[in-house]
């Protein structure tokens, strides 16, 4: 690794720090959600069937299977989802939105995809390094 590249991560670290402070302080003030629930009901919301097994959702959130089951609790207490298991294996349990939880995300996407951008903006305006890689990233797409 050189130095470059110890910068270029560090601005990257401080970005996503800013970006996702700024994001969960939303999604948590008018929806009641917190970041990572927000992403969980997105990922359900996409997946074939509205369910995921638990180590699916672990893996697409970058959590460890004990916070994914707090997550997971968390979302069944505010019946956002429910709990299935699997038929052809009893030991399998998968995670299913339900219409409630289906609502919330709806409702919370819009303040996820204005706060985000509004974020990125604001980080890109106090930096010209953090600007350019701010660009880069949404070239990247």
């Amino acid at each position: 690794m050189t130095a470059g590249d110890a910068q270029m991560w560090n601005r990257v670290l401080t970005l996503h720090a800013h970006v996702e402070h700024r994001v969960g302080a939303a999604l948590q003030r008018r929806h009641g959600l917190g970041l990572s629930e927000y992403r969980a009901l997105g990922h359900l919301a996409a997946a074939p069937r509205s369910e995921l097994r638990m180590q699916e959702l672990s893996d697409l959130l970058g959590l460890n299977q004990s916070s994914v089951t707090r997550l997971v609790g968390r979302l069944n207490a505010a019946d956002f989802t429910y709990r299935d298991l699997c038929p052809d294996d009893k030991r399998g349990v998968y995670t299913v939105i339900n219409e409630a939880g289906r609502e919330r995300y709806g409702e919370a996407r819009s303040t996820y995809e204005q706060t985000l951008t509004a974020a990125l903006d604001e980080a890109a305006e106090g930096d010209p390094e953090t600007a350019k890689a701010v660009a880069a990233l949404r070239g990247a797409l």
